[in-house]
């Protein structure tokens, strides 16, 4: 019997946010049953709690899809950096979490006498790589290729830890679109530099500042996501890639079509190694039990 909480990421409100399932004691687990208690929850991630590799460490972490080992993910380090804070007795006021893609480090933020959030810090500095053209993004969700925007920036891949292909498109385009299943395979097997995945994050600016986003995997099972810690990351890096600014500021909202609104507070910086980002956001207990192994 292993114990699991789930928790409602990047919302204030039950049932907003993105939900997350969490085992916050999973050794003893094989790696085939922690993907099959993935693949049963059919959540974007579940996450599995080890101990850490280096002591100086305060746990491992394994992020599960409906499918795969994930390397980095946003809203499951937030969430589950919430749960692991709930569970302590000292209120902690940070966290290192290793996980495949590095080490993640985590902020607490704490509101009253509880746990309200979590910040992290991504593991890695910005990296892009192969480009799309407005046509391929266009088609991969419904839209005609007037739709997307390259005047600030052509569609690409982008990562800071989990990659992404980040797209422009127009504030009336973005509630428009539609995955197509059948395109995203087409694009992904005439493009091989995508390494095998095409998530596909879309963004539009909101005339009210921010911006508001969509994310697209349907190759892994996530048809429509609520909240992406680990493509906003990378989304703000690249916002600052494109400016002269040391450090960038950007609200996203996100899950608004899904009647799962989120609120994702991302940043970037320039380091000595590229630029960094962060992201930050609330969280809320909805469930806990037990799983049968």
């Amino acid at each position: 019997m292993y114990v699991f909480e789930t928790v409602d990421v990047f919302t204030s409100q039950r049932f907003g946010g993105n939900p997350l399932a969490v085992f916050p004691e999973a050794t003893g687990l094989s790696d085939q049953q922690m993907q099959r208690l993935a693949t049963e929850f059919n959540l974007s991630e579940t996450t599995f709690v080890l101990p850490p590799a280096d002591a100086a460490n305060s746990a491992r972490v394994r992020i599960f899809n409906r499918s795969h080992e994930m390397p980095f993910a946003g809203h499951p380090m937030v969430g589950t950096a919430f749960v692991l804070a709930t569970r302590a007795g000292d209120a902690p006021s940070a966290f290192r979490l290793e996980v495949p893609a590095g080490l993640v480090q985590v902020r607490l933020h704490y509101e009253g006498d509880g746990v309200a959030g979590a910040e992290i810090d991504a593991p890695r500095a910005l990296a892009t790589g192969v480009q799309l053209t407005a046509d391929e993004i266009a088609v991969s969700v419904g839209l005609g290729p007037e739709d997307v925007s390259v005047s600030s920036h052509p569609p690409m891949l982008a990562t800071v830890g989990n990659t992404y292909v980040i797209a422009e498109v127009a504030p009336d385009a973005l509630p428009r679109a539609v995955p197509d299943l059948a395109a995203f395979r087409r694009v992904l097997a005439a493009t091989p530099d995508l390494d095998g995945r095409y998530s596909l994050y879309l963004y539009a600016r909101r005339q009210s500042g921010g911006v508001e986003a969509r994310m697209f995997a349907p190759l892994v099972g996530t048809y429509e996501d609520p909240a992406t810690g680990s493509a906003a990351t990378p989304l703000a890096a690249l916002l600052l890639s494109l400016t002269t600014a040391d450090e960038l500021r950007v609200d996203i909202h996100q899950g608004v079509t899904m009647g799962r609104p989120s609120l994702l507070r991302a940043s970037a910086y320039r380091a000595d190694d590229g630029i960094r980002a962060r992201v930050a956001g609330d969280c809320v207990p909805v469930f806990s039990g037990t799983a049968r192994v």
